[in-house]
This record gives structure tokens, C-alpha cells and sequence, in this order.
């Protein structure tokens, strides 16, 4: 298997290195393992939904006229 480091994973996802080791403490990546203190992360992994926003769906009678 194939991996990458967070700084790879930032840049590829368009995130901070940071949020990057958050995603990896908090177990959020599936298959992501540390070793000798640095994080490697499967390069087929998809980026984790940001827990920060949440999803809005506009209904679609918002934007009608009338």
C-alpha cells in the first residue's frame, strides 16, 4: 500500500498540515498509522467531511419569484 505524509495530504486536500493530524488523532482517517512519530496516510483516501460546517440544502421555493 501506498502512503503519504500530512504535508502530501494538505496540499492534495487544500487544508492545513494541522487539520490534517486532527483528522488522524481524532481516527477520522481509515488505514492511517504513525510511525516513529510522523502520520502516513493511504494515498487513495478520500478527504474526511469537515465536521465544522454542516451541509445547507436550499429548498426550492427559495429562490423563485412571485
Amino acid at each position: 500500500m501506498d502512503y503519504m505524509t500530512l504535508k502530501e495530504a494538505s496540499e492534495k486536500w487544500g487544508v492545513s498540515s494541522r487539520q490534517v493530524n486532527y483528522y488522524c488523532v481524532e481516527g477520522r482517517i481509515p488505514g492511517a498509522v504513525k510511525m516513529a512519530g510522523v502520520w502516513l496516510l493511504p494515498k487513495e483516501i478520500a478527504k474526511p467531511a469537515d465536521r465544522r460546517y454542516k451541509k445547507q440544502v436550499k429548498n426550492e421555493n427559495e429562490n423563485s419569484v412571485g
